[in-house]
């Protein structure tokens, strides 16, 4: 029996690097050894009604430094979260992680967000090393479920 509300349910995440278009010269790059594929939490194709577009990736260990996303600005406000793991220590990432925003250095080892105003210059984003997995997600609040320009 169906549920009235069941299409507003994403189940069995799906691959959405190809759907990341718009990234400007980070689009189509090779992604770093210890990151998976994205996958998309929710988006405009999975649920027609959704106005923002999420996507995840666990982030593996690595113990030298890696670059993942070059500098790049969106027509959109977007919202970066980088989490931690381990339940007994929810503030830890088990990692550290380096951003810039419009030339401005940032490095931090603890759970993260980040919120990135429309026509922001940011990146890069890497990884100075990782010692214990964590998720990344990236919520592009573009108004449409799609990721744009």
């Amino acid at each position: 029996m169906s549920g009235k509300y069941d299409h507003l349910f994403v189940t069995n995440f799906k691959e959405c690097a190809s759907d990341m278009v718009y990234e400007g010269d980070v689009a189509g790059q090779r992604l770093p050894p210890n990151l998976s594929e994205p996958l998309a939490a929710m988006r405009a194709a999975d649920v027609a009604q959704a106005s923002t577009y999420i996507t995840t990736s666990w982030v593996s260990q690595i113990d030298h430094e890696v670059e993942w996303v070059r500098e790049h600005e969106h027509i959109y406000d977007e919202v970066l979260m980088f989490v931690g793991n381990d339940p007994t220590k929810q503030n830890d990432l088990g990692g550290e992680v380096y951003m810039t925003i419009e030339g401005e250095k940032h490095v931090f080892t603890t759970t993260t967000s980040v919120f990135i105003p429309a026509g922001t210059k940011h990146c890069p984003l890497g990884f100075h090393k990782v010692e214990r997995p964590f998720l990344f997600f990236a919520v592009a609040l573009s108004g449409t479920g799609n990721y744009m320009p």
